[in-house]
């Protein structure tokens, strides 16, 4: 009998990707000021000054996915590779609230706490940053070693502009994939359907043959 596949629509998938990659760099704009000062990051100086890597990130993403030009302009529409406005709520929300509502708000904006919620942002988006890539690798039945190059190439660029003094890695990101991201789709429970299981462990065994390497 052929496989039925559920194909998820490429916008979607594009979404998944591009939300957490809005984080990132929110985050390394934070983390770029020396100083974990909201008021002071510029997402718009930190794309600028990173305009290769940010370029090849996006040109890897869509060998990954397979996307069109137009699903790639959902980036450039969602806004977050602009200048915009980072506030300590919005970090709040990219590191899962594990901070805490403070009575005041503006509690949020001291510096240790900035710091907090960085790194915890860091670790989470990056990890949704993955699962995302590989959803989408498997959903365009990319082959899985040449698709795991390109997405670990993908990561050590957005660990680098999350955080330029190399606490994180592509290794580190996907240790804490596949231990968070990773059971849940291929529990035997899980409505995962039988051919996106066997692409998830393909890429399993795939990236950690690459990130072994890099």
């Amino acid at each position: 009998m052929a496989r039925q596949i559920v194909r998820v629509p490429d916008a979607v998938l594009a979404r998944e990707i591009f939300g957490p990659l809005g984080a990132v760099v929110e985050i390394g704009a934070v983390s770029a000021t020396g100083t974990w000062s909201v008021g002071t990051a510029s997402v718009g100086e930190l794309v600028h000054r990173r305009r290769g890597e940010v370029d090849r990130l996006l040109e890897l993403v869509r060998g990954v996915g397979g996307f069109s030009s137009s699903t790639m302009a959902i980036a450039d529409e969602l806004g977050y590779l602009r200048e915009h406005e980072v506030t300590a709520p919005s970090l709040l929300l990219w590191s899962g609230a594990v901070e805490g509502i403070p009575s005041r708000l503006d509690e949020l904006e001291r510096p240790d706490v900035v710091r907090r919620m960085c790194h915890m942002a860091a670790d989470l988006q990056l990890t949704y940053f993955l699962q995302a890539l590989v959803t989408a690798a498997v959903a365009a039945e990319t082959e899985a070693r040449q698709g795991a190059g390109r997405i670990t190439e993908a990561l050590a660029i957005a660990t680098g502009l999350a955080d330029a003094t190399g606490r994180r890695d592509p290794a580190t990101v996907f240790r804490m994939w596949r231990v968070a991201h990773l059971p849940g789709v291929l529990r035997p429970e899980a409505d995962t359907p039988e051919y996106g299981k066997s692409g998830f462990r393909a890429y399993d065994r795939a990236l950690e043959a690459v990130v072994a390497q890099a």
